[in-house]
């Protein structure tokens, strides 16, 4: 075929490609309309591979090899549409994973506030107790953190900017949250120890705190940001549990497959946790060591931990219907 008829007979698709072409490297459309830039690409493939069996002129084979290069980088290197997926994933994927594993996220809530609450009573009763956790300087530096006479009661470095304090906590609170997932590997023993001494930690210094007086800092500060922290904690320590189970307890797959499986879910929960301790580390950099009054900041945190609850028993229904 000469070249003039097969520039004739072929020049629609090539016209329709760039139009596609250009505006997928500007993101000015997606989806549905630009279905068939696929097939596209694959005939403007063959028309390359035809204009260099046939010796066409270098000109039209340079301008087909480029073309057909940007068409290769779209389909084979796509933007990550972080905001749709991190969309997606709060609303359908992760309230449908917490409920399909409700067994082992309830053992991990089990796990860090049973001991939590049972440390909280001992160590009120007996302020001491504390010591068999931390040491002295740590426990000195713990007391003057909520100070009632303490500026910025809460706040690790109060002369820093709410901007510092919450790249702080973020780091601090998604190090806890990586344990307390990454410990599952070791048969979910790891979580368990991990989910365990947090919620000892917590339930002391929360009692020790209440039984020298500094309750009236510290209940305020953490009552807006401990619902999605605390949640976020268990729900990684939750998916410890389902790797763990995967390890120790495979059923009928070979222990490789069935992790390779319950990995799936499990960092479908270890992503919605991250987003959720996102969220508390912005409440505690941004709210809880304001200036509201006690009475709004239980109100706020009341209606944090009322509003999860509707989260997880309702976000999603639709799709698991489905």
């Amino acid at each position: 075929m000469r070249q003039q008829r097969f520039e004739h007979q072929h020049t629609a698709d090539w016209t329709r490609y760039r139009a596609l072409l250009e505006q997928l490297e500007q993101r000015r459309r997606r989806g549905a309309e630009l279905a068939e830039f696929p097939g596209l690409h694959r005939r403007l493939c063959a028309h390359y591979a035809l204009a260099q069996t046939r010796g066409y002129t270098p000109g039209l084979i340079a301008e087909l090899e480029q073309l057909v290069r940007r068409g290769h980088a779209q389909l084979h290197h796509p933007r990550l549409r972080l905001g749709p997926r991190a969309l997606r994933l709060m609303a359908r994927d992760f309230p449908r994973a917490l409920r399909r594993h409700a067994a082992p996220l309830w053992l991990a809530a089990a796990l860090l506030f049973v001991p939590m609450a049972a440390m909280a009573l001992g160590a009120y009763h007996d302020p001491g107790l504390i010591l068999t956790l931390i040491d002295a300087e740590q426990l000195a530096e713990l007391e003057a953190l909520y100070d009632p006479t303490r500026d910025h009661p809460g706040q690790v470095r109060p002369a820093d900017s709410d901007l510092a304090m919450f790249s702080f906590y973020v780091r601090n609170n998604v190090g806890i949250g990586f344990r307390s997932f990454a410990g599952g590997v070791l048969f979910g023993i790891g979580s368990v120890v991990i989910l365990v001494f947090n919620g000892l930690f917590i339930g002391a210094a929360a009692g020790h705190l209440s039984a020298i007086g500094h309750g009236i800092t510290f209940w305020p500060f953490v009552s807006g940001h401990a619902p999605f922290e605390l949640s976020a904690i268990a729900i990684c320590g939750g998916a410890g549990l389902l790797l763990g189970k995967a390890l120790f307890a495979p059923g009928r797959l070979p222990r490789l497959a069935a992790l390779r499986v319950n990995a799936r879910d499990a960092l479908v929960l270890v992503a919605g946790a991250a987003l959720m301790l996102l969220g508390a580390a912005l409440i505690e950099a941004f709210w809880s060591a304001g200036a509201a009054p006690v009475a709004v900041k239980y109100a706020v945190g009341a209606a944090g931990w009322t509003l999860l609850a509707l989260y997880i028993a309702l976000a999603g229904r639709g799709d698991d219907a489905s």
